[in-house]
């Protein structure tokens, strides 16, 4: 009788390569010092062990006040508690503001070009021109066009390797700030429509100046607002 489980009833999930690890505990070093001595058969003073035959105990470096690293240690808090772990602790470096935008940039010429087609394949003009006035028509269509194209975009492959083509091109992901893993598809819809829904139906570029340009002047965690409503960060991955 075989004890191997059917086929079919997979194990335990992969982990995410790109998850950050937990930082590695220094190896214990054995305590250094004399040889316990009861201070007889030697012709000493009873004061010669004053650990009553025991050695000092070694320093352990955790009493100060800077013990643990504090908000830039690896290992997060302090002596007495007062900072919260690190989250970028053990995580890859923060992607460059500038190289974001040009990547949002990429990303939304790509994104456009589709829109254009579709909207030109399906005859949803924005407006119309004639001899006397011109007529205001079919925006919706075109806006929903483009949220819906946007949305995907971004979802879909945020969602499978945490990189759009702008940001793979530039050597950056997007990641989870709590543990550095690529976001779900939950986390990076949330993302994409606080990003593009705006974008689409109220301030265009505006918007997404705003939302991106956040992260110039974000400080620890350089987000950008939409960023900041999926709890995510964009590391570098060079």
């Amino acid at each position: 009788m075989t004890t191997e489980p059917p086929p079919g009833s997979g194990g335990p999930p992969e982990e995410d390569p790109l998850r950050k690890q937990p930082p590695r505990e220094p190896p214990q070093e054995p305590p250094q010092g004399p040889p316990p001595s009861s201070g007889q058969g030697r012709g000493g003073s009873p004061y010669d062990s004053p650990y009553d035959g025991e050695p000092p105990p070694p320093y352990s470096g955790g009493g100060g006040p800077y013990a643990g690293g504090g908000p830039y240690g690896g290992q997060g808090g302090d002596a007495y508690g007062g900072y919260p772990p690190d989250p970028l602790a053990g995580m890859a470096p923060l992607a460059d503001s500038g190289k974001r935008t040009l990547a949002r940039i990429i990303d939304m010429v790509l994104v456009y070009i589709v829109v254009a087609l579709l909207v030109w394949a399906f005859r949803v003009d924005q407006y119309t021109v004639d001899a006397d006035e011109i007529e205001f028509g079919k925006t919706f269509g075109r806006e929903v066009i483009t949220v819906v194209l946007y949305v995907a975009y971004d979802t879909i492959l945020i969602a499978r390797t945490g990189q759009t083509l702008g940001k793979k091109w530039f050597g950056m992901r997007v990641a989870n700030l709590d543990d550095g893993s690529t976001p779900s598809v939950q986390t990076s819809l949330i993302r994409a429509l606080v990003l593009w829904v705006p974008f689409a139906f109220c301030c265009a570029c505006v918007w997404t100046a705003i939302a991106g340009g956040w992260s110039f002047f974000d400080k620890p965690y350089k987000q950008g607002l939409h960023d900041k409503a999926a709890k995510t960060v964009v590391v570098s991955t060079t």
